[in-house]
């Protein structure tokens, strides 16, 4: 009996971290196809896919383009929510894998608009389309993969890993950016740009292997057993749990917003307003992803310390006050201020980027988790990192002044603490609340199969 239970623990270990590696590597391709686009957008697409307009009207084209793939994530969160409470988070999982891999690996083969005209630009927004509606299942699915696998005094920590992709990914495709600028030179624009893109494909292919590996989170599997799962779940939690939906909305827009502003925004702000060199941006870029990689899981292991929203209203609280520091740094147009700008900002950011996974997935009991998680975090994309860039550049176009950009951090920074400060732990069976004595929740899964 005793060696029965030894090895069902050595294997429910071995699962964790399987399931741990399995969620990240998906996490590292969303981000590396998200950040990829975002660099792209910034950098590349102006030129060849909106040469004929005026330069402003072809990055407000440009970023509108960025914007389309937030536009698909609700769809995404809508469709895959459903199965992923219906029939599991593993078999969403490996569908949203395909469509990011293959719709990125696609735009690596779009001739540009010299080549087919209008065309040009239709596909791209396509391609961004399909992309957007598979981050929009993929980001709750990895992060519950993680977590639901995970100890009940580490769940902040398992939920922040995959997010800690996010670092990766942009690691990897602003190195791989770089090197395609180094490498290519001067055709870096005819053919060193579709590089990055069609890379996607080896990521896809290791990613599909290792999740392939893993089997149900003991979670989902308990649902399943008691015969709670629900028929319709996206509905079920829009009728039961639409507050929490929208507390968690607002939490999430000064985590992803102020994201959209620190990289995306700045890179073709520097480029075009300050005599930044493209490839100097892009290895600022790389050294901030570098940052994310390091402080998205220490902030992870700090939220199931201090308190997880504690933790992530810290750094909404310092992101309300950064705002206007980090557009006075960018303002002086110093490449050094500038440099200092994009690296400081990733410690708010990741105060509540290695905090919220954990947040948004204790806002909802287990039977809805992938559905309220999902609808709770994609719908606030649309309007805090999708229209970001472009708010910003019409902001400064309308005031004349940068400045207006600390205004737009700060409203964002509000509207998260007040969403915050409201939300519940509903993370056991029964949707009870949990609150730990320093005033943070922490997740009780008293009622569910613990790895």
């Amino acid at each position: 009996m005793m060696s029965s239970m030894n090895a069902n623990e050595i294997s429910d270990k071995k699962m964790a971290r399987r399931a741990l590696v399995g969620s990240t590597s998906g996490a590292i391709i969303e981000w590396y196809d998200f950040s990829l686009y975002a660099t792209a957008s910034a950098l590349i697409f102006p030129k060849l896919f909106f040469p004929n307009t005026d330069p402003f009207i072809a990055i407000i084209l440009s970023f509108a383009t960025f914007a389309t793939g937030f536009l698909a994530r609700p769809i995404g969160a809508i469709i895959f929510g459903h199965f992923g409470d219906r029939i599991g988070r593993k078999n969403a999982l490996i569908v949203t894998l395909w469509m990011m891999g293959l719709s990125s690996a696609f735009m690596g083969f779009i001739p540009t608009y010299d080549s087919i005209g209008i065309w040009a630009p239709i596909l791209l927004v396509l391609m961004r389309l399909i992309q957007g509606v598979g981050v929009g299942g993929e980001w709750a699915g990895s992060i519950l993969l993680s977590m639901e696998w995970g100890k009940k005094k580490q769940q902040g920590f398992m939920a922040s890993i995959p997010n800690a992709g996010v670092g990766v990914g942009m690691l990897l495709s602003s190195a791989i950016i770089g090197l395609c600028i180094t490498l290519a030179g001067d055709s870096f624009y005819v053919w060193g740009w579709r590089i990055p893109f069609i890379a996607s494909l080896l990521l896809l292919v290791v990613g599909l292997i290792i999740r392939a590996k893993i089997i149900e989170t003991p979670s989902f599997r308990k649902v399943q057993e008691g015969e709670t799962v629900s028929k319709m779940p996206v509905l079920d939690v829009i009728k039961q749990h639409p507050k929490q939906i929208f507390y968690t909305g607002l939490a999430k827009l000064s985590e992803n917003a102020p994201f959209s502003i620190y990289t995306t925004f700045l890179i073709n702000y520097s480029i075009n307003n300050v005599n930044i060199s493209s490839s100097y941006m892009v290895n600022v870029n790389t050294a901030a992803s570098f940052l994310l990689c390091i402080l998205i899981p220490l902030f992870g292991y700090l939220s199931d310390k201090i308190g997880i929203k504690r933790l992530f209203m810290m750094g909404a609280a310092t992101t309300l006050i950064w705002g206007f520091v980090f557009v006075g740094f960018v303002n002086t147009g110093v490449p050094a201020m500038i440099t200092a700008a994009m690296l400081i900002s990733m410690i708010p950011h990741c105060m509540q980027t290695g905090a919220l996974p954990a947040l948004a997935s204790q806002a909802f009991p287990a039977r809805l988790r992938y559905s309220g998680t999902s609808l709770g975090t994609q719908i606030p994309a649309i309007f805090a990192g999708g229209i970001a860039p472009m708010i910003c550049t019409y902001l400064i176009q309308a005031t004349g002044t940068i400045y207006s950009i600390g205004f737009y951090i700060a409203f964002v920074a509000i509207a998260s603490l007040i969403g915050t400060s409201k939300l519940k732990n509903l993370s056991n069976e029964n949707g009870a609340v949990s609150t730990d004595n320093d005033g943070g929740l922490m997740l009780d899964t008293t009622n569910e199969v613990k790895a």
